[in-house]
């Protein structure tokens, strides 16, 4: 079976994302392996561990990387973060410190509301709709 296991998010600093990712959006650092010349393999999850996607975050290398921290997505939605309880994440996040660009909407597909991460990336929270 294919699955995308990690998508690379481009970081300004491996502690803080950490921080972020594990606090603020309840994901669990899956591991944390130093590499030569001071870099680490970073890894968060969120849920079930095995169950989806995680994130690699990389640490950004030079000023072309330096300069995609926080718009890796050209100022769209580039993360789409699936809950099954909206209410409970929203009021945790918000709780957390996380930044909401809008209030929750319900739409045919479900509930959700865009909120950034740490540096400006935009995500998704969405309880998809049941049928």
């Amino acid at each position: 079976m294919r699955r995308i296991a990690l998508v690379t998010l481009v970081v300004g600093d491996y502690d803080e994302a950490i921080r972020f990712y594990t606090e603020a959006l309840g994901f669990r650092l899956a591991e944390d392996t130093p590499r030569p010349g001071g870099s680490r393999w970073v890894v968060v999850e969120p849920g079930t561990p095995g169950a989806g996607s995680g994130l690699l975050l990389a640490r950004a290398e030079g000023e072309t990387q330096a300069g995609r921290v926080g718009d890796q997505t050209g100022g769209r939605v580039g993360f789409f973060l699936h809950t099954d309880d909206f209410a409970r994440d929203h009021a945790r996040m918000t709780a957390a410190g996380v930044t909401f660009l809008e209030e929750p909407r319900h739409e045919p597909y479900g509930t959700v509301a865009v909120f950034q991460d740490l540096y400006g990336n935009r995500w998704d929270l969405l309880q998809p709709a049941t049928d």
